[in-house]
């Protein structure tokens, strides 16, 4: 069965990814964590736990303003061209 994807809720979609993005950047922050212990310091430009710590919070607002510029976008193209066709298979039940 074809289905069509029409419209994103921007605000829905925006919050969910940008908790996303914010999660990832928490993978980030052992490495800058890392780097920071490792790399010298030169004229006290080093990488602080403050920096690390910004990451996730930076990740996670970009990636919330991002992907409403990307909903509200795919909203406005798919309103005048239609949206993307999707294929739905019906779950058969024999597992």
């Amino acid at each position: 069965m074809v289905q069509r994807l029409s419209s994103f809720s921007v605000g829905q979609t925006a919050k969910v990814l940008g908790l996303l993005y914010g999660l990832m950047g928490l993978l980030a922050v052992p490495v800058i964590v890392m780097a920071g212990i490792l790399i010298p310091e030169r004229n006290g430009a080093g990488f602080g736990i403050g920096y690390a710590l910004m990451i996730p919070v930076l990740y996670g607002f970009m990636g919330f303003v991002f992907t409403a510029i990307g909903c509200s976008l795919y909203n406005w193209v798919a309103g005048m061209v239609g949206g993307i066709e999707i294929k739905l298979d019906s779950d058969t039940g024999s597992a």
